[in-house]
């Protein structure tokens, strides 16, 4: 059975060319599902509807999450579908086992004064990182990237004269992104003097390629920009729930709010599928209705 898990994580990774993070979570979603098998007595051939229902009966009573049971199907679905393909198998049983229906959860976003509040005090400080963090904060939300994008982005990959960002995203896709004007402004900044001056102070012969770097001049790893943006709340007093997620959703929410169309979001955001760019409509619509209530509280009545 590890044959036939690591034959297919090979797969995801050379062929699917999906990442470190995507390939982890289906190797523990399908180790998890081996373990539960053996202990019950079957092999990958003879696992059948039962099987798989008492797996999330028991995942169930662990309290994890419709979601996550959601991800565990799906994971294992395309698993089995895979060893179809293979030979390796006769039947996919998990394609007779439906999705459990999960309630779809809006995107947390920031308003445009949140935004413009958090950019205006951040710019305040005074320690050394300052245009390194304040590049990190415009550059999330003037071009939505996700974290790991932004983690992976090298100098090459920035253009600050013409203000676009060529980004490799999900599946190896490469896309162009542009960045506003005082974004570009403030890369320059961080570029010419923050980060030059972490590589001169540690006296660094080799500076790393890699856009965004640590206190040591080596790269930011996407843990490292997470404590970044909880340590910008600490440092500026606005306190946001400041998050990767959110400023990406605040990018796609605001260029809806303005007249972009979908097509032109799902492109910038590097979205496979239209269906999950649609669900910044649900934003727009929820944020039109709060704000007419707001207006006119008796309507509430």
């Amino acid at each position: 059975m590890n044959e036939e898990l690591t034959l297919y994580l090979d797969y995801l990774e050379h062929q699917k060319k999906y990442s470190i993070n995507t390939i982890d979570a289906y190797r523990s979603d399908i180790s998890m599902f081996f373990t539960f098998m053996v202990n019950e007595g079957y092999d990958i051939n003879t696992v059948d509807t039962t099987l798989i229902r008492n797996f999330l009966r028991q995942e169930n009573n662990l309290d994890k999450s419709k979601r996550s049971n959601e991800r565990r199907i799906i994971s294992l679905r395309r698993f089995y579908d895979f060893l179809l393909k293979k030979e390796i198998v006769k039947t996919n049983p998990f394609k007779l086992i439906s999705t459990p229906k999960v309630e779809k959860t809006l995107p947390t976003f920031l308003y445009d004064q949140e935004v413009e509040e958090l950019f205006k005090k951040n710019r305040e400080r005074k320690d050394k990182f300052v245009d390194r963090d304040q590049a990190i904060i415009e550059l999330f939300y003037a071009s939505g990237l996700r974290l790991s994008e932004l983690a992976n982005l090298t100098l090459q990959n920035i253009n600050v004269r013409q203000r676009v960002v060529r980004i490799i995203g999900k599946g190896n896709k490469e896309r162009l992104v542009p960045f506003t004007l005082t974004c570009a402004e403030t890369l320059k900044n961080y570029i010419e003097g923050c980060r030059q001056a972490i590589i001169k102070d540690k006296q660094i012969k080799n500076p790393t390629n890699f856009l965004f770097i640590n206190k040591d001049g080596k790269k930011l790893s996407p843990r490292g920009i997470e404590y970044i943006l909880n340590n910008i709340e600490k440092k500026t007093g606005v306190f946001l729930s400041l998050h990767p997620h959110a400023l990406r959703h605040s990018f796609a929410t605001h260029l809806l709010n303005n007249g972009a169309d979908l097509r032109t979001i799902q492109e910038l955001l590097g979205h496979a599928s239209l269906q999950t760019t649609q669900i910044y409509t649900h934003i727009s619509t929820k944020d039109m209705i709060e704000e007419y209530e707001k207006a006119f509280p008796r309507n509430k009545k």
